[in-house]
């Protein structure tokens, strides 16, 4: 692929641009996406341009969620882990980022002394 520009921040743009277009989900790998709708069983999450996944309510959080309006609300941006590709469905998980984090942080915090 080739991509012309005037500079290299407009080229850098273009590059993004045509990535964000081409992207494909990827099983496992965490995305920064946005809550574009909310539905009684979940949430659909844009992870790149025109292309989101369901967020199951049981995936919202570590701890039972009863509205998924107690959590999110349309427009909020929010990490996803990529669970599975089911035909051109994808499964997102918001619980799994969570769950990473809390165990990096936990791991950080049992430094033994020098």
């Amino acid at each position: 692929m080739n991509i012309f520009a005037t500079d290299g921040d407009k080229a850098q743009a273009a590059l993004k641009r045509v990535q964000e277009i081409c992207a494909v989900a990827e099983v496992g790998k965490i995305y920064l996406g946005k809550v574009v709708r909310i539905v009684d069983f979940g949430a659909f999450v844009e992870i790149f341009p025109g292309t989101d996944g369901l967020l199951h309510i049981s995936e919202i959080a570590e701890s039972r969620v009863k509205q998924v309006t107690d959590e999110l609300q349309e427009g909020d941006m929010i990490q996803v882990k990529c669970l599975a590709i089911e035909g051109n469905k994808i499964k997102l998980s918001r619980k799994a980022v969570l769950k990473e984090l809390r165990e990096a942080v936990k791991k950080g915090g049992d430094k033994s002394g020098d």
